[in-house]
């Protein structure tokens, strides 16, 4: 049997403490509101010499995704495929994440968003103004990358410069666009156009990744070593495009060049070993890629970009 070491101290001790613990009230429970959920609006991490920020300018839920993601999938497949990864089929959640690197020379930022309101909020949150952006970037034309180029305003980026790819301009400026039109075209003056390979800036190198749009592409980044790609809209999808790029999208343009031009990068930056930045990729957006059966794996960024 176990005895009890209990001393005159303790005894007064828990004596005194009993009748007061006996006397507290409930605790409260639930005495704070609900916040709802939430997530953080910037992720930053070097590359080499430059600093990369993502920039979460929206986010929001999609009905009926096999409709967007899977055209020519069956319904059993895409459940199958959801069910796989711990998804709903019925449901699926919608990510816009402009880039911004800062090169030590100039701050370069990677598409605009849906509205002015969201990428001025999003960099002011980063620590930045709209006025400190060097050179504005458009991977393409559609609406939720050009949106936030200007408002009633005008134009968002007061001390910038603009680059593009001269196939994407010239379809929007001959399509009778009224995004291109009231967004674009007023800063033509300003546009850089590049091609297959054109740079930006130093480090900053532009791919034709075309197919989403005739024009669309993506952007490789070299620094001190390190390498990053930033892909735009090339996978839409951490699952459904990465797992089956054969898998129509509905905003491709060019649907059987879009699934190519997946398979061609996705496969690239798997054998690279680089990490890349999706547009449409859970935020922060940013992971690697690794082949797998018929596709290809997401494998999100943990602390490798802070070694």
């Amino acid at each position: 049997m176990t005895r009890l070491n209990l001393t005159r101290r303790t005894a007064l001790m828990a004596g005194a403490t009993l009748p007061f613990a006996a006397a507290l009230p409930a605790p409260a429970r639930a005495a704070a509101e609900m916040k709802g959920a939430a997530m953080p609006g910037f992720h930053r991490f070097k590359l080499g010499e430059f600093e990369v920020t993502t920039l979460l300018v929206g986010s929001r839920p999609m009905e009926k995704p096999q409709e967007t993601f899977g055209l020519n999938a069956t319904p059993e497949d895409f459940a199958a495929l959801a069910q796989a990864n711990f998804l709903p089929a019925d449901m699926s959640q919608n990510f816009f994440t402009p880039t911004l690197v800062n090169t030590g020379a100039e701050l370069v930022l990677f598409d605009t968003g849906l509205a002015p309101e969201g990428i001025t909020g999003a960099l002011a949150a980063a620590g930045y103004t709209p006025d400190q952006v060097d050179v504005v970037v458009l991977t393409h034309m559609h609406g939720d990358h050009i949106g936030g180029l200007a408002g009633e305003a005008g134009a968002t980026f007061a001390n910038a410069r603009y680059v593009t790819g001269s196939i994407e301009h010239n379809h929007w400026a001959a399509a009778g666009n009224e995004g291109f039109d009231a967004k674009v075209k007023p800063l033509s003056d300003k546009m850089t156009m590049l091609e297959d390979g054109g740079s930006v800036a130093a480090g900053i190198t532009a791919l034709a990744a075309f197919g989403h749009s005739p024009g669309h592409m993506a952007y490789h980044l070299e620094s001190g070593g390190k390498r990053l790609a930033i892909t735009a809209d090339t996978v839409n999808h951490y699952v459904f495009s990465m797992q089956r790029p054969d898998w129509e999208v509905r905003f491709d343009m060019d649907k059987a060049m879009g699934a190519e031009t997946r398979k061609k990068m996705l496969g690239m930056i798997a054998a690279d070993r680089i990490p890349f930045i999706g547009y449409h990729m859970p935020f922060p957006a940013v992971g690697f890629v690794e082949a797998q059966g018929e596709g290809f794996r997401f494998v999100p960024a943990s602390y490798q970009l802070m070694l």
